[in-house]
């Protein structure tokens, strides 16, 4: 395993569940050229296959076609042939990613992937029009104006629901349980994501949640636990780190968040794949997670923030670089998790420049948490079972897909049985009590459902039982 400075490893990048209008990943300009390429010969017979259908398109079909559109929609068939997450990344798609990762970009706040020839919702991303507006995780989009997505490609979907800020678009949504599509109208606005969010969820008792992992994130969760710990005026008894809904994003993000509970060099995430620059090993080191700054983000934090008990709260919206973190500091025995199986997003993805305007975002390589476990297809299996909340005590019927519910997804090396069946931890403890406070729908109440550390919230006063219960065997008195 490569152990080289942070120049080395920057492109990698942990994409979100989805791509779209909120995934965010690390840009590159560092190509890496695989040396099998030079060594093995074109395949001549399927060139000439190529060449035939291109020839034949532009002779006989329908109306003409230019030869930038035939030779941009074959480059877009070869890479989205190969998994869920690589694709072909226009001039449009660089713009958009850039934006993304720095927290700032025009649109309706939405992490959306395509199942199935419909625009999945993946998140609704916090304060934006499409939370506010009641769209949920598993949602399909079938209709963007008058525009059916049927038929359109991710990229085009993406593009129809991006707009000037005040502009409104209608989407109408099928919803699981709901018998009628949902017809919604929202207005556009620049979105401006704050990735962490902080305060004190009972007078000891920190809650800190991170929606998703861009450029800032490790500086400003830093900045979270000092304020927590000034608030509450002495050392904290217990801390929440929430994922859940989280997508993912980069990689130094989810580096660095580790490094603030773990000690120093501790490992956090290795990758393998087939080129040199795909097999990394990082640690909970500055190196690997201070960006131009150079400075270490958590040199004059608290120093209890390492041993403090702590519960990291995900669901099965919790991908990528959020299961990073939660595989790491479970794997370090540092925090319980609590919550419903994760996504299951272990691969990695790297930004190759094409040209000046275009790239290929290819999955390089695999991640493994520190104990060598592979998430893919599979996910984080939380220590204690929490469901999410549910309306009137009936069962929550929204739909959670999963990366072994894509298609094409990669195989699990470590885990054979690994996305052949949901997964069901029998093993891991499970709360069975209904939540005795009614959780607010976003449909159909004013309350918002995920108001930071809110009392209705069922799974964080899980998380907080948790905490207290640790408490009371620390403060315990030893006996013979």
């Amino acid at each position: 395993m490569s152990n080289k400075p942070y120049s080395r490893w920057q492109k990698i990048s942990l994409l979100a569940a989805g791509a779209g209008l909120g995934a965010v990943l690390s840009l590159s300009f560092n190509a890496t050229a695989d040396k099998e390429a030079s060594s093995n010969p074109l395949p001549i017979d399927e060139l000439r296959a190529f060449s035939t259908v291109f020839g034949l398109i532009k002779q006989s079909y329908v109306e003409p076609v230019e030869d930038k559109k035939l030779i941009n929609e074959a480059i877009k068939g070869m890479v989205s042939g190969l998994d869920p997450h690589s694709s072909y990344l226009d001039e449009n798609d660089f713009k958009d990613l850039k934006a993304n990762t720095q927290g700032e970009f025009g649109g309706l706040g939405l992490e959306v992937n395509m199942e199935d020839g419909l625009v999945r919702i993946v998140s609704p991303i916090e304060d934006t029009p499409a939370y506010r507006a009641g769209i949920k995780t598993g949602d399909y989009i079938v209709k963007i104006d008058d525009l059916q997505v049927q038929g359109i490609s991710l990229n085009e979907a993406v593009s129809k629901m991006r707009g000037k800020a005040g502009t409104s678009v209608t989407l109408t949504i099928l919803r699981k349980g709901e018998s009628k599509p949902l017809v919604l109208t929202l207005k556009r606005a620049i979105i401006k994501t704050q990735s962490v969010k902080s305060k004190l969820a009972e007078p000891g008792y920190g809650y800190i949640r991170i929606t998703q992992f861009q450029e800032k994130t490790t500086e400003s969760l830093a900045q979270a636990i000092d304020a927590l710990y000034k608030e509450n005026k002495a050392p904290l008894k217990g801390l929440v780190l929430d994922l859940r809904n989280d997508p993912g994003g980069l990689l130094d993000g989810a580096v660095g968040v580790s490094a603030a509970f773990l000690p120093k060099d501790a490992l956090v995430v290795y990758t393998e794949g087939r080129t040199a620059d795909a097999k990394i090993k990082l640690t909970a080191s500055p190196q690997y997670y201070q960006r131009d700054s150079g400075k270490d983000y958590f040199k004059a934090t608290p120093k209890d923030v390492k041993s403090v008990p702590l519960v990291v709260l995900v669901n099965g919206g919790s991908a990528s670089a959020s299961e990073i973190v939660a595989g790491a500091l479970q794997d370090h025995k540092r925090a319980l998790v609590v919550g419903t199986q994760t996504f299951g997003k272990g691969s990695v993805q790297t930004i190759l420049p094409i040209d000046a305007k275009s790239a290929l975002k290819l999955t390089t390589a695999r991640y493994f948490t520190p104990n060598g476990r592979s998430i893919q297809a599979k996910g984080i299996t939380p220590d204690i079972i929490a469901e999410e909340a549910t309306l009137n005590g009936k069962e929550d019927t929204g739909l959670r897909l999963r990366e072994a519910d894509l298609g094409r997804h990669l195989d699990n090396p470590t885990d054979k049985d690994a996305g052949k069946a949901t997964p069901s931890p029998s093993e891991a403890p499970k709360v069975t009590s209904k939540p005795s406070v009614k959780a607010a729908s976003t449909a159909e109440s004013e309350e918002n459902p995920r108001e930071l550390a809110s009392k209705s919230d069922y799974q964080l006063q899980q998380a907080l039982n948790v905490l207290k219960v640790q408490q009371l065997l620390l403060n315990k008195p030893a006996t013979k």
